[in-house]
């Protein structure tokens, strides 16, 4: 039975199983027979040769001095053979790259808006003759330069977008800015004590000492508005208020906010006071503000239609949702009767100063303002001209003070006299009511 069972399974016989069973067979021998090669990298190649004898004497002294020697050779060699070979042109590479982001640029570009950015490649601009574009944002372009309302560069022809004009401002605003002070002071305007006073109150006070009308409980006036006859100091004023003042003055006419193409009026005022806003504190002189603020009324024109939003916006700017505390507005016009009674009512314009003709104090002071630096003669008598009924104003007495110079040195006199200033009062007077004669040009 025994054998029959070990008959019949074969595999488990113990013989067989130790036959089937692989012999042990040693490793192959390695490829590489002999010597180890000696590695040639950075740590083998700085690694300085053995130096014998090892004992300090005069043998070894001078073979040290001779691996020196060769050691300064060697590095000699090596600068003269780093400058004798040519270097990778990355300039020319870099030329090349400009030259062909040009090309796709094209000449010349168009100068256009961006209204909203899609998504990374894509953005919807629009330019000032033309309407709003889906375009293609290119690769080189830096977009994170690109904002809501910036000045892009729009191919002539696809009107994708290969750049972006890095000014924040508008040119016409830095124009604007005053860098240099007038050189005007208040010691410059004969009398107008109390308008110089109530300037003081309302533009200068609450940008140097705002913590007074806080104490008090009441706001600071927003904005001032002079009116008066052409010549009585307006503008002087101003020029004074941008001399004494440390803050940043901005002077614009208005005449300068009424642009050619629809949009630019309003978009000019809104880069102003968002200039003045960052250049805080500040003042904003506006001449002549009738150009832009005479009354609304129903009109066909196109053009009468830009002014009108112009003058919507600046009174937007004027009291909108945004607190302008350290922004203070100044306007000056002749013609206070023709601006629309929006544009000056209290809480836009809180205070209005006029300006009136000069009285007999007020000449006088003017008189002597003008006439300090001049030559008189002793025959000379400017109360005569002072107590005269006639209405002039102090640029009229300026024009007389300058022509009874220019009449003095037509005669070769280096002093004027009674005689000059009669001339010139009655040459300045028949200009100004008479205006230009008839038959001067033919």
């Amino acid at each position: 039975m025994g054998q029959g069972q070990s008959l019949g399974n074969p595999d488990k016989d113990p013989t067989k199983k130790d036959q089937n069973k692989q012999k042990y067979q040693p490793p192959p021998p390695p490829t590489q027979m002999g010597k180890k090669k000696r590695r040639r990298g950075a740590e083998t190649s700085t690694k300085l040769p053995v130096v014998a004898p090892h004992t300090k004497c005069k043998l070894k002294m001078l073979r040290l001095e001779r691996i020196k020697d060769y050691l300064l050779m060697e590095q000699e060699f090596l600068q003269n053979y780093d400058i004798s070979q040519p270097k990778a042109d990355d300039s020319k590479n870099e030329m090349t790259d400009e030259k062909t982001i040009d090309e796709i640029r094209g000449d010349p570009l168009t100068v256009g808006s961006l209204e909203e950015i899609v998504d990374d490649n894509h953005a919807i601009v629009s330019s000032a003759v033309g309407p709003e574009h889906y375009v293609r944002i290119m690769s080189f372009v830096d977009k994170s330069k690109l904002f809501l309302g910036a000045t892009v560069l729009l191919h002539n022809k696809t009107l994708s977008v290969v750049g972006v004009i890095d000014s924040e401002v508008d040119p016409m605003v830095n124009v604007m800015k005053v860098e240099k002070a007038p050189l005007e002071s208040y010691s410059d305007i004969g009398g107008l004590e109390s308008q110089v006073q109530e300037m003081k109150e309302a533009v200068e006070l609450p940008l140097t000492h705002p913590e007074y009308y806080e104490e008090i409980g009441i706001k600071p006036p927003k904005g001032v508005i002079l009116y008066g006859e052409p010549g009585t100091g307006k503008t002087l004023l101003a020029k004074a208020v941008a001399n004494q003042t440390s803050a940043t003055f901005l002077r614009v006419v208005g005449s300068e906010l009424i642009q050619k193409y629809l949009g630019d009026g309003p978009k000019l005022v809104r880069e102003l006071f968002r200039v003045a806003e960052e250049l805080a504190p500040s003042i904003v002189f506006i001449d002549e503000i009738d150009a832009v603020g005479t009354k609304r009324y129903d009109s066909n024109s196109g053009g009468e239609r830009e002014i009108q939003r112009t003058m919507l916006e600046l009174l937007n700017q004027l009291d909108g949702f945004d607190a302008r505390s350290d922004v203070k507005v100044i306007m000056a016009t002749n013609r206070i009767e023709t601006l629309d009674p929006a544009l000056i009512r209290p809480g836009r314009i809180d205070r209005k100063i006029e300006f009136p003709l000069p009285d007999i104090k007020t000449k006088r002071r003017i008189f002597d303002i003008h006439t300090s630096k001049m030559n008189l003669a002793e025959d000379v008598n400017l109360e005569e001209f002072i107590m005269s009924k006639d209405e002039l104003s102090g640029a009229d007495i300026k024009a007389i003070c300058t022509e009874s110079g220019l009449l003095a040195l037509r005669e070769r006199r280096m002093r004027v006299t009674h005689s000059d200033f009669k001339k010139a009062k009655e040459k300045v007077l028949y200009r100004k009511t008479q205006g230009v004669p008839e038959g001067l040009y033919m």
